[in-house]
């Protein structure tokens, strides 16, 4: 006979235990559903979702909080290529390849230094804080404390030949000048009358507390820039001879001490999101420290000279960085030159201050 034929009261008693165990297991799973929709009645979802998060938030491992750019979403960028006609292409070539054009052996004419536009606008004049074109149509005409006067796109390209090409710019009614007036509209074409972009012209480097060193950025500038510009700064000129890959910093083929570049907070601005090749406004590869003394350096060899009787005929309109007299404050041209630049506007505002008080 079979084990379970001979002990019936057993099996009967094992057979009462699973069943109490099943009834036990069913009400305890009936109060737990009961109790768990009285306190989602009672807490509503969305808090109780909440207070479960926090309660098993102190498991999870603690990640670093993403990366962001709140002004990411409003960065200027350059139109579409594809949409610019044949005159702003040619405006375009004329940027990018001046010299081919108007420099020293130029098909067009001899009229310039040799310098592409695009060394100081990068990119065609489309690079972010890279002395990019995105705010000239939109705030142009304008009024110049440089000139005194209202000036216009041709008037400001006209500047850039005679400043930092140190040259002659062509004729108003040329077809170089429309084209390249065509180009610098369409580059700034998306951008509302009157507004400036975020990611237009320079960044802003903070002023240092000390006078920028030339011997600093002597040093800075053999570190960072020689094997591109030259120990000489003559830079690295095309095999073709029209133009350079790397442009010269001083010289008689780099610009005049007219330009904006020589203003050191210009300057440093430049090279600040720009330089040396490679770095940008989110990957700066100089200090601010190393920006003002290489502007310094720089700046302080020698180069083309221009009369710059005209300008500023307000002088109390000039920049804190502009180099030459006469000023309208007690700070000398050194101080004008290489800084402390901090003093010279703490003063113009407290000079206006009481003007206007």
């Amino acid at each position: 006979m079979s084990d379970h034929s001979q002990h019936p009261q057993k099996d009967l008693a094992k057979a009462l235990v699973l069943v109490s165990r099943a009834l036990v297991y069913t009400v305890t799973l009936f109060v737990l559903t009961v109790g768990a929709a009285s306190l989602v009645r009672l807490l509503g979802y969305d808090n109780l979702k909440a207070s479960y998060a926090r309660m098993f938030k102190e498991q999870e491992p603690q990640r670093p909080p993403a990366k962001t750019n709140a002004a990411a979403d409003t960065l200027w960028k350059a139109p579409d290529p594809g949409s610019a006609d044949e005159l702003v292409q040619y405006g375009r070539a004329l940027v990018a390849q001046t010299s081919k054009y108007l420099g020293p052996k130029g098909s067009v004419s001899a009229t310039t230094n040799g310098m592409n536009c695009q060394n100081c606008h990068l990119d065609a004049g489309t690079r972010i804080f890279g002395n990019n074109y995105s705010a000239v149509a939109s705030t142009y005409p304008k009024f110049r404390a440089r000139s005194g006067t209202e000036e216009s796109i041709e008037k400001r390209i006209s500047d850039c030949f005679e400043r930092s090409l140190n040259g002659t710019a062509p004729a108003p009614e040329s077809k170089e000048m429309k084209a390249m007036v065509a180009y610098i509209r369409w580059v700034g074409k998306e951008v509302k009358k009157g507004k400036t972009p975020y990611g237009a012209g320079l960044v802003e480097v903070p002023f240092m507390d000390r006078a920028a060193d030339p011997e600093k950025g002597k040093l800075a500038y053999t570190q960072k820039c020689v094997s591109c510009h030259g120990a000489d700064g003559a830079g690295q000129a095309e095999a073709e001879g029209n133009g350079y890959v790397y442009p010269p910093l001083w010289g008689k083929h780099s610009y005049n001490h007219g330009a904006g570049l020589y203003r050191l907070s210009r300057f440093a601005g430049y090279v600040k999101a720009n330089m040396p090749l490679g770095a940008s406004y989110t990957a700066a590869q100089l200090s601010d420290e190393e920006a003002w003394d290489i502007a310094a350096y720089v700046n302080s060899q020698p180069r083309p000279g221009k009369d710059l009787s005209n300008d500023w005929p307000d002088i109390s309109k000039k920049p804190v960085d502009h180099p030459f007299g006469p000023f309208a404050d007690k700070f000398s041209e050194a101080q004008h030159k290489y800084g402390p630049f901090g003093p010279i506007k703490k003063a113009a505002a407290e000079s206006k201050k009481q003007k206007s008080g």
